[in-house]
């Protein structure tokens, strides 16, 4: 790939992000790690834009996780699918 290439995807990359932040503006914490996450976003991306650490980004996608399961968990057991 040449450089201009290299930099309009570059230039697209923080497009991107900065749409995405702009939309997650009005969320929690919570939602707006899960919503940036959903975009692609890696924790270590979606900790500098919120200006938190790596490790609690990680750590709220934990958490995240573990909701989505207990919820399927309910609904496999109540015959919900």
């Amino acid at each position: 790939m040449n450089d201009i290439n290299l930099k309009i995807l570059e230039k697209l990359n923080i497009l991107v992000k900065l749409t995405t932040l702009n939309i997650v503006m009005d969320h929690d914490y919570r939602e707006q790690v899960r919503i940036l996450s959903l975009v692609g976003l890696k924790p270590k991306e979606i900790a500098d834009l919120l200006g938190k650490t790596s490790n609690s980004v990680r750590v709220t996608l934990s958490g995240i996780r573990r909701s989505k399961n207990k919820v399927k968990t309910k609904k496999l057991n109540s015959g919900e699918v």
